[in-house]
């Protein structure tokens, strides 16, 4: 398939950004990631048996993002994130976000309120 030049420099532009993509995507799906629950406010990530750890390495990994949701969800956090995290280049994906079932940080915020009729 042949790409029209592009219309800024008269070169194929267009098709290398296009290959790059392509080429980016195929590794990023062959690579090992987890899913983790990060706490927005300490940002720490939730490790087994409800403790919390600073690695990403050492968290707790779920299955799928709904999982790590309703978890979150019980926990005794105020607003937390479900994030993928790829241990091989320690880069972090931001897939979700909520609050939990408790903490100080649980409190309605200025920016979450409801205006009054």
């Amino acid at each position: 398939m042949h790409l029209n030049p592009s219309p800024w420099t008269g070169s194929g532009v267009v098709e290398n950004i296009l290959r790059f993509i392509v080429a980016t995507r195929g590794s990023v799906l062959r690579c090992p990631m987890n899913i983790l629950v990060e706490n927005n406010d300490t940002l720490e990530y939730l490790a087994s048996a409800g403790r919390w750890t600073k690695n990403p390495r050492d968290g707790k990994c779920f299955p799928a993002t709904r999982t790590a949701f309703m978890a979150a969800k019980q926990e005794a956090i105020g607003k937390f994130n479900i994030v993928r995290h790829f241990p091989a280049t320690g880069q972090f994906i931001n897939l979700d976000h909520g609050r939990g079932a408790g903490g100080p940080a649980a409190a309605i915020s200025p920016g979450d309120a409801v205006p009054a009729r």
